[in-house]
């Protein structure tokens, strides 16, 4: 499972113009689940995304969590992260999970987070959707649930 964290000081994700998650200060996460991934990717990856101390303390060191500032979480999914660009012009996305078991990991990591009593929102399965934020920092990592990079 592979996520892409940007810190951001509001975020929201719209489909055919209308606006389907939006969230504050916190972190907008795109999402990719692969093939192999697990219900144990989903869970560390969302314990690593909570977890994170990527936001300023008073000192203007990244030494607080999600948790610490009282932020929110923005998930979308995004199978394209599994894209696989090395030969030819043109993506490969053979090690993207099929839909189905795509949509229920994205549902068991956005349900761990939002567990942990921190507001969630999300964009929608399957859909073209429009995102746009304002990343704070700007802040922006990767994440992946069996730490390849």
């Amino acid at each position: 499972m592979r996520a892409v964290l940007q810190r951001v000081t509001r975020a929201q994700v719209s489909v055919a113009g209308e606006i389907v998650g939006q969230i504050g200060a916190g972190l907008l996460v795109l999402l990719g689940v692969e093939n192999d991934d697990t219900e144990q990717d989903a869970r560390t990856l969302a314990e690593r995304t909570i977890g994170l101390r990527i936001f300023d303390d008073p000192d203007g060191k990244m030494n607080l969590s999600v948790r610490d500032i009282g932020g929110s979480v923005l998930v979308v999914s995004q199978f394209t992260l599994l894209g696989d660009c090395r030969k030819g012009r043109r993506p490969s996305f053979i090690d993207a999970a099929p839909p189905e078991h795509a949509d229920e990991l994205y549902k068991l990591y956005v349900a761990a987070i939002a567990a942990e009593n921190i507001p969630t929102a999300t964009g929608r399965f399957r859909t073209t959707m429009a995102v746009e934020l304002v990343n704070d920092g700007p802040v922006t990592l990767l994440l992946d649930s069996r730490k390849r990079f």
